[in-house]
């Protein structure tokens, strides 16, 4: 059994990585249909909840990351949904320039956005709200998301009584609960590549067009 101060040495742990390359005429000269093209194939591939992705935000000192799931994407940018009280939200509303990354590991690839989130239309968050399914429409009135709370208990005890709320009716949207909309303004895709001789390509906007420049490994 080991102590909290002894080192643990991980270098044994690795793998080469050579399913694929990445070429620069591989690429859709616009990020999003790059993206929708590796989102297709990780859905494809069955991996574990594809759309799944590491949100980073900054509170002015310090960054903090979660993960989130990607809800719809299209030329605009890329979807998500939280409560708005909530800690990302908070740094959102202060700081709105984010990252996304998207850890496709059975592929060997991972996909990263940098942007700028803004909410979108109470109208959009809505429609999404009611597609969901009813435990997750009550789940979201029952965490104030980020709080502190003593035990989880307190969870269960105001599961039980929302669900009794709203044990007829409609269960409305609650006011803290929102969309947010990342829009690019880089979008990096990486190939794992034998030797660590990966393939990186970086989209950067310039106007209303995109550079694609190949990074170094």
């Amino acid at each position: 059994m080991t102590g909290a101060d002894e080192r643990v040495d991980l270098g044994p742990l690795r793998r080469d990585y050579g399913r694929a390359t990445l070429r620069r005429s591989d690429l859709h000269p616009d990020p999003v249909e790059q993206f929708r093209c590796w989102f297709e194939e990780a859905v494809e591939a069955n991996l574990l909840e594809p759309n799944a992705m590491v949100l980073g935000s900054v509170n002015g000192q310090r960054p903090s990351a979660r993960t989130v799931l990607l809800k719809a994407f299209d030329a605009r940018g890329f979807v998500f949904f939280t409560n708005t009280n909530s800690r990302k939200a908070q740094e959102i509303a202060a700081h709105p320039a984010v990252s996304l990354l998207f850890p496709w590991y059975g592929l060997e690839r991972q996909c990263i956005i940098l942007g700028r989130a803004e909410r979108i239309s109470l109208g959009d968050a809505l429609a999404y709200f009611r597609s969901r399914p009813q435990g997750s429409r009550l789940g979201t009135w029952v965490s104030q998301q980020s709080r502190m709370i003593s035990s989880r208990q307190v969870l269960e005890d105001q599961w039980r009584a929302i669900t009794e709320r709203f044990r007829q009716g409609e269960i409305p949207m609650p006011p803290a609960w929102g969309g947010y909309r990342v829009i690019p303004e880089e979008l990096e895709v990486w190939q794992g590549g034998l030797h660590r001789l990966h393939d990186r390509f970086r989209y950067r906007r310039n106007g209303d067009t995109w550079l694609i420049e190949r990074l170094a490994p």
